[in-house]
């Protein structure tokens, strides 16, 4: 099993945390996403530089290749038993990436009023997701499912975009302290993953 991806990106962070939950064995490839060979671009049409490679199964979207991995490797589970759970776990997945993940590249790529208007959105966003964790531990849930292995790679790169995560709201704050500090989450931090809170 490989995967592909530019390192950088929070998505390619969830799928190694996903691999390092449940201790699968893969090897890691650096893509420069200004040099893609042509096998690469043959694997993804849209030339994104996120792929798994497993065999003779070819996966390139994040959703897709977590949810490939639960159901190929099942323990420990990732996503709950019940069908009313599931869907809503994928939802809750759905909404981070229209909600927090377009604000992250948004950030990322957009001027300094676009990224300021931004920043600001994920705040407001952030403190109201925040409640959440006075009821359960994980989001939504008594377990680690997909969605924290989703939304804890944002949560780690926001010192990036000048987002403090020690002025956000305590229960917030916790959640995302507790889950930095798994063995699962230290395995699954590349070289420049370390450096962003070093």
């Amino acid at each position: 099993m490989t995967l592909y991806s530019d390192g950088i990106g929070p998505e390619s962070h969830c799928i190694r945390l996903v691999l390092a939950e449940k201790n699968i064995e893969c090897d890691f490839q650096s893509i420069n996403p200004d040099h893609k060979t042509e096998e690469l671009q043959r694997f993804n049409p849209y030339h994104e530089t996120l792929i798994l490679v497993d065999r003779d199964v070819v996966l390139y979207d994040p959703h897709i290749i977590m949810e490939y991995l639960e159901e190929r490797y099942p323990h420990p589970p990732l996503m709950p038993a019940d069908p009313v759970a599931r869907a809503n776990n994928r939802l809750c997945r759905y909404r981070m990436q229209r909600d927090l993940y377009l604000l992250m590249e948004t950030l990322r790529q957009g001027g300094e009023r676009r990224a300021a208007k931004a920043r600001r959105a994920m705040r407001e966003n952030l403190a109201a997701i925040a409640p959440i964790f006075l009821k359960k531990p994980y989001f939504m849930s008594e377990e680690l499912s997909l969605i924290d292995c989703y939304f804890i790679p944002l949560l780690w790169r926001l010192a990036i975009f000048r987002i403090d995560l020690s002025r956000q709201p305590e229960p917030l704050r916790e959640y995302a302290y507790r889950l930095f500090q798994r063995e699962s989450f230290k395995t699954s931090l590349n070289h420049f993953e370390r450096e962003i809170h070093l």
